[in-house]
């Protein structure tokens, strides 16, 4: 998306003064497109526990994202020996572009103390600049580059995978899926990539047809190692699809920097495997992220408290 897109970060009402007079816990969720995460926090920055579970894109199915990261908080909750009554939740999800979305999570009324709700992006952001000014791409299962400049929000991409993702790992696997289609009708000489892709789908028509009927994202996304794999060996199918995407992530950076970011930091499933192939521009441009994006959700419960952002 190449204009400014504006979410607030909505915040529910604490459960009850109580809450408010006992030290708080910090419950932090990066939901994204093939698992979602959970870390909690004391007021001090103590790890209290972490755990994991899947999908959790309110885009693709919101019933069962709020089902997973309900099941993810409780879990992490267990660990930390608390209920999730007693949690302070900041909730970076994927799939929330407008803050209608943010809206649908907190009319579930999720059972927290309190609950501030922002796009997955919004909160790697913050992790990754400490709530200050600078731009990250995400090349994950999706994909979508945001910025944070001067108090403005920059967001371009996050289209989903039916109308963008470019250069995600989803946008990856089905680049290699649909290379492998056309080498089932001759159209394309097969190499080891598509050899390989075949064996997990299906290597005839009829299989592979089945196997794209209900394959989501995250089973794209699952053939995005392979791909670089491949390209690394000089695979040239893997290559081609390597180096248009790229060409696209390197295309999100520019456009943030294009904005007034300063500095870039790559993040997600494939932040390690892409830095060689991105245009030199955006290549001088990264930085190292300061915390993830759990982190960076556990500060947008703590600002939503009224406390420092950092603990440290």
């Amino acid at each position: 998306m190449a204009g400014k897109v504006k979410v607030l970060s909505l915040s529910s009402r604490f459960a009850s003064m109580a809450a408010m007079s006992t030290e708080p816990y910090f419950l932090g969720i990066d939901g994204g497109g093939s698992r979602c995460r959970a870390r909690i926090r004391s007021a001090d920055g103590a790890l209290l526990a972490e755990s994991t579970g899947g999908p959790s894109n309110i885009y693709q199915d919101l019933d069962g994202a709020l089902a997973t990261i309900m099941a993810t908080s409780r879990e992490a909750a267990s660990k930390a020996g608390l209920r999730t009554q007693d949690i302070h939740a900041g909730l970076g999800i994927a799939g929330i572009v407008t803050s209608v979305g943010a809206e649908k999570i907190l009319e579930a009324a999720l059972p927290f103390a309190s609950v501030v709700v922002d796009n997955d992006a919004y909160a790697a952001c913050v992790g990754a600049f400490d709530g200050g000014d600078g731009g990250i791409v995400i090349a994950g299962t999706g994909s979508i580059g945001f910025a944070m400049v001067a108090g403005v929000r920059h967001m371009v991409g996050g289209w989903g995978f039916q109308l963008g993702d470019h250069g995600s790992g989803a946008w990856v696997g089905h680049h290699a899926v649909r290379r492998a289609a056309l080498a089932l009708d001759g159209l394309l000489q097969p190499t080891r990539l598509i050899t390989e892709v075949l064996s997990r789908t299906g290597s005839n028509r009829m299989d592979l047809s089945r196997w794209s009927e209900q394959a989501r994202p995250k089973d794209y996304a699952q053939f995005a190692p392979l791909v670089f794999e491949c390209a690394a060996r000089g695979d040239v199918q893997g290559m081609m699809i390597v180096i248009e995407g790229a060409g696209a992530v390197s295309n999100l950076g520019r456009a943030l920097l294009a904005r007034g970011a300063k500095m870039i930091c790559l993040l997600g499933g494939l932040s390690s495997v892409y830095p060689p192939y991105l245009d030199a521009d955006v290549k001088l441009a990264l930085a190292e992220p300061r915390a993830d994006a759990v982190d960076g959700a556990i500060m947008m419960a703590r600002r939503a408290l009224g406390l420092m952002e950092r603990w440290t």
